[in-house]
């Protein structure tokens, strides 16, 4: 049985940083991963070129059941210490909208900053681990490639969204294990679907794309919607999708800053001979605007249409309510809402309270960051946490 002083199980974004820091405090790293690869999600980020952080990552851009718990990882290890890495690699990158961040080149760049400054780690790929055991202080790790032993064990296996990247519910297996708790996951980041009857009066829709805000109670995002075959989609659904339980209603604005009644109301006044969908088309996509003349009952002459159904279309389209009935789930999803209770660990180790050299980083926890580069900010701060105490 080989024995090492740190045990990172899962080489994705979080287990490779935890491994540099780690590496670079001497410390003796076997770093295992059940794929054939590593870092399997960061290759396909950002379309292949990794959308590896942004400029204005902080605490109120993730989600949790505790919401202080990544404050003190944020602060220590912040947006600005990747870009320095990143720019001590000589690694070109262009800031996208809302402050994100990808590489001029691929996300293999991304990687290869990893596995260079986690140079001397041992790492094994296609590797699967089949029990974790303790001994005293020490933790056994079984795999199909050997017996293992080490005192500080760390989880980096993140969670179950897009299995066909070899994600896993291994974390919460292993925090069951050892008495931690595990906050429910669900899918993040993820297309809404709606039911039949719904999507019939979408039909023909499928591909339009419109800028939107999409409100649900007091959490609101603004950007692009995109009308799919099964529901909604397009970056500002997958913002509200994190907060979105089943039953919950959403309230979609499709001309975000345009007070739709005032503008009909103008129109009347001075083309009272246009009809309701020509008017509509001025402001939205021909086929959207048709459809919601349709929705609302409201397809005549302007002139012809009381203020009360103006009021019907404008709130149509200003205040559009509508319960998904649910979403493309786990399959689809770029992450995993809920995890490992944070209430379980130290927010400055990633250390378990009641199981001494048990560590558990990056999208295992329950923290999910917004969409635009923050989950793997969170990554690379918990895994820099890890990394300078195991």
């Amino acid at each position: 049985m080989q024995e090492f002083d740190v045990i990172i199980i899962g080489a994705g974004a979080a287990g490779l940083m935890c491994a540099a820091e780690a590496n670079r405090r001497g410390r003796r790293v076997l770093l295992l991963e059940r794929a054939a690869k590593v870092a399997q999600k960061i290759r396909i980020s950002g379309g292949g070129r990794a959308n590896f952080t942004n400029l204005h990552a902080g605490p109120a851009n993730f989600l949790s059941d505790n919401a202080r718990f990544c404050v003190s990882a944020l602060k220590r290890y912040t947006q600005h210490d990747f870009i320095g890495l990143v720019e001590r690699h000589g690694i070109a990158y262009h800031e996208r909208d809302h402050g994100q961040l990808f590489c001029d080149g691929s996300a293999q760049q991304i990687i290869d900053i990893l596995l260079e400054e986690a140079r001397g780690v041992s790492i094994q790929t296609a590797t699967s681990v089949t029990e974790v055991g303790k001994e005293g202080d020490r933790f056994i790790v079984e795999t199909d490639r050997g017996r293992f032993a080490t005192a500080s064990l760390v989880i980096a296996t993140g969670g179950p969204s897009i299995p066909k990247m070899g994600s896993s519910r291994f974390g919460y297996e292993i925090a069951r294990q050892f008495g931690l708790k595990v906050v429910e996951p669900r899918p993040g980041l993820v297309p809404l679907t709606f039911d039949a009857g719904t999507l019939a009066k979408l039909d023909g829709l499928a591909g339009v794309s419109v800028p939107a805000r999409v409100s649900l109670g007091k959490t609101s995002f603004s950007e692009d919607m995109l009308f799919t075959h099964r529901g909604l989609s397009g970056p500002v659904i997958l913002q509200i999708s994190s907060y979105w339980r089943a039953g919950d209603t959403i309230i979609v604005d499709l001309m975000p800053g345009t007070d739709m009644f005032r503008c009909l109301k103008e129109s009347k006044a001075k083309q009272p001979r246009k009809e309701m969908r020509t008017v509509l088309a001025q402001y939205l996509p021909k086929g959207l605007a048709h459809r919601i003349a349709d929705w609302s009952a409201s397809d005549g002459r302007l002139a012809d249409t009381p203020d009360k159904s103006l009021r019907r279309v404008a709130n149509q389209i200003n205040a559009w309510s509508i319960v998904p009935s649910g979403s493309e789930g786990m399959r689809t999803a770029e992450v995993t809402v809920g995890g490992i209770d944070t209430n379980d660990l130290s927010s400055k180790t990633m250390e378990a309270r009641s199981v001494p050299g048990l560590y558990f980083i990056g999208e295992t926890v329950d923290v999910t960051g917004h969409l635009g580069g923050f989950n793997f900010q969170w990554a690379w701060a918990s895994g820099h946490a890890c990394g300078q105490v195991v």
